[in-house]
């Protein structure tokens, strides 16, 4: 026999997209452990590291073990399916980034100490990107001409880079990270639109084929900017975000961006202008249990910087909480920091929480929109332990603009339809935006239209946080026991659990039913280690496999095997000649039931 003659790959039956259907166990890098690593905070970092999903590397940089990697490759092939079917081509764009381009988009210095800079050989400023408005619209400005080479839709599936100060949460918020980008490049705002509308729905299919809750809201467009944008989320308890909901309308947005056009207010009776003597009452709950007023009659006066330097008084009233993403929006994008004590009195010579639009000279007044509603209020009288009622706003002080600033609560109610909204809890995983011509303008992306003229570029972008879905996904369902995975999503469709390895009847009955499962389609993990059963129960549980399949000594002699479905504590007992058609077709139906968003 020659020793050199390579030999034949063991025999194994592959799917369409080139994975493995049925997996043994003994074979697989599938490490699980018992306690919760020292560093995960949130139960999809402790799980996905207990389950042998992940393992860190670095301080938000993980590296995808096989199990963890098979889910991700599935939610990739989803979102390679709706991208294309929505008209979106598939490229991949460089991860490292010449720094001209990022000086070109004016977001060199705005981006921050998140954007991972370096030089090269050369001296040349490069980045790792963070995200790749500026890459594709460099690509685009160099190869469209025409309104005809319009409208395009580009996507990539790419590991991209943001220097966090703080990464925690495991994959909900590393530093490296797998998104799905896509752009879209229009003649006008109208094409722009139907893009923008298409991709919408692509987000809709895409959490749908998934299996997940989850709420398509109206956002704030941030960093990125644009006109308009809107996040979907996936709705779990644990989520770090909260989200505005009408049950009636199907009205939905972030609490960033909810609207609150009207809320109510009591107000304390009419009177003069009257200053009263407040000792010790610098907070809301103090005074107006001390004047024996509503919360809601007192003003509060909160003093912020906008970047840092230019004083702003704003106006709310005391039983509500300023949202500040609003507030910088009604600013025009400028940043607000609630000033300190010092400099509150530097500027307007009074303590805080006496701070008084009645004293505020050379200062811009921006009030909450509650607060014009008010016929008179309670402020501070710019002196310490001193407090005016009977205040008219617009009247005994001014207001210099007014604006939509308050917090949204649950019961408010729906600038939609006027019904009372909910407020429910989830995690950011997709984002859509209408760019405009932001960075077209910027770099110079422009095409001819038919007149011969030239127009910038229509742009939108819409992202999806790969590994944060699958996160989310685990936030979403879970139990005491470990993950549940929708079926979608799962890394596996089956477990096979043979109790007794040594046995040979149990073997042999366990190895005719992997071969069959594998034979329809069935992606299949066979537990064939030699370890205890409340070991592999407890690991089967854990890992989250959709169905389970238990072999044993018992239930052999009885012809047949047990089926478990993970999260249901109900066990059903299947002939062994037809518990392979049955996962079968549970798998089957599990896959045809698409989820609805909220």
């Amino acid at each position: 026999m020659n020793a050199d003659r390579p030999t034949a790959p063991p025999a194994v039956k592959l799917d369409a997209h080139g994975e493995v259907l049925g997996q043994r166990l003994s074979r697989y890098l599938a490490p699980t452990m018992k306690e919760d690593p020292a560093e995960a905070e949130v139960i999809s970092h402790k799980l996905m590291i207990r389950a042998g999903l992940i393992r860190r590397l670095t301080a938000g940089v993980y590296s995808w073990l096989p199990l963890g990697l098979r889910s991700l490759r599935k939610l990739e092939r989803i979102l390679r399916a709706e991208m294309n079917r929505f008209g979106a081509r598939e490229t991949l764009l460089p991860a490292v980034q010449p720094g001209d381009l990022w000086r070109e988009s004016g977001r060199w210095g705005r981006y921050g100490p998140e954007l991972l800079r370096f030089k090269d050989r050369h001296g040349r400023d490069c980045v790792i990107g963070p995200t790749h408005e500026e890459v594709v619209t460099d690509l685009i400005r160099r190869e469209v001409r025409s309104f005809r080479d319009l409208p395009l839709n580009l996507y990539q599936i790419q590991t991209k880079f943001r220097d966090e100060i703080r990464p925690r949460f495991g994959l909900m918020r590393g530093r490296e990270f797998i998104m799905k980008d896509a752009y879209s490049f229009d003649v006008d705002d109208e094409a722009a639109n139907r893009s923008y509308q298409d991709m919408r729905q692509a987000y809709v299919n895409v959490f749908s084929a998934c299996g997940l809750r989850f709420a398509a809201v109206e956002a704030d467009s941030g960093a990125i900017g644009g006109s308009s944008s809107h996040e979907y989320m996936v709705l779990a308890d644990s989520g770090e975000d909260a989200l505005a909901h009408c049950e009636k309308c199907a009205y939905a947005a972030n609490l960033e961006k909810a609207e609150l056009r009207t809320y109510p207010i009591e107000e304390a009776p009419a009177g003069p202008l009257t200053r009263v003597h407040t000792p010790g009452c610098r907070h809301v709950p103090q005074l107006a249990a001390f004047m024996g007023a509503p919360e809601s009659s007192i003003v509060k006066s909160m003093l912020f910087l906008l970047d840092g330097e230019d004083p702003l008084l704003a106006l709310i009233p005391g039983h509500r909480e300023i949202n500040l993403v609003k507030l910088k929006n009604a600013v025009g994008g400028r940043e607000p920091s609630l000033a300190d004590p010092e400099t509150a009195e530097r500027l307007l010579g009074v303590p805080m929480g006496f701070v008084t639009p009645l004293k505020a000279p050379g200062i811009k007044i921006l009030a909450d929109l509650g607060v014009t509603r008010m016929t008179s209020g309670v402020v501070g009288a710019g002196e310490k332990d001193w407090h005016v009622s009977g205040a008219k706003p617009g009247v005994d002080f001014r207001i210099d603009g007014s604006a939509d600033l308050a917090e949204v609560r649950a019961g408010d109610p729906c600038p939609r339809c006027g019904e009372p909204l909910s407020v429910r809890r989830g995690i950011e995983v997709g984002h859509v935006f209408k760019l405009g011509a932001k960075y077209s303008e910027a770099l110079g992306a422009k095409y001819a239209k038919a007149d011969g003229t030239e127009a910038p570029i229509v742009m939108g972008c819409y992202g999806i946080g790969v590994g944060r879905t699958l996160a989310a996904a685990v936030e979403q369902s879970h139990d005491d026991d470990g993950i549940i995975w929708p079926m979608a999503l799962a890394p596996f469709q089956a477990t096979l659990l043979p109790l007794q390895v040594n046995d040979p009847a149990v073997m042999d009955a366990s190895e005719r039913l992997f071969a069959e499962l594998v034979d329809l389609g069935v992606e299949t993990l066979l537990d064939d280690r030699d370890a205890r059963p409340g070991l592999k129960f407890k690991d089967a549980d854990l890992q989250g496999l959709p169905l389970r399949l238990t072999v044993s000594q018992k239930s052999l002699a009885a012809g047949q095997a047990e089926l478990k479905r993970r999260g249901d504590r109900v066990t059903t007992m299947l002939p062994l000649t037809e518990a392979a058609q049955a996962i079968a077709a549970l798998r089957d139906a599990a896959l045809s039931t698409p989820i609805q968003g909220a």
